[in-house]
């Protein structure tokens, strides 16, 4: 299972990621802002408000929020999870 285990928010709506096995590095989410549910990016803190849901293991906001661990691996590291562990 693909955890995430540390998350750090940074300006302009982009989060610092370190996934369990050791790979990091920050993705922009800039383009989610103001769509859907991510309207609430907008509000004064929010996105500072980011956590690791305990039971996903993923980023995660108030209000049931969070992005799969997969596509936030993906954009990091350039590599599905599933090729990285048989790579």
């Amino acid at each position: 299972m693909l955890r995430i285990v540390e998350a750090r928010a940074l300006p302009k709506f982009r989060l610092w990621i370190k996934f369990q096995d050791g790979k990091r590095g920050t993705v922009d989410l800039s383009d989610l802002v103001g769509k859907g549910v991510f309207s609430k990016f907008k509000e004064p803190g929010f996105f500072a408000s980011v956590s690791i849901d305990e039971e996903s293991h993923t980023v995660a906001w108030p209000g049931g929020i969070d992005l799969a661990p997969e596509s936030l691996y993906e954009e990091i590291t350039g590599k599905s999870p599933l090729r990285a562990t048989h790579a």
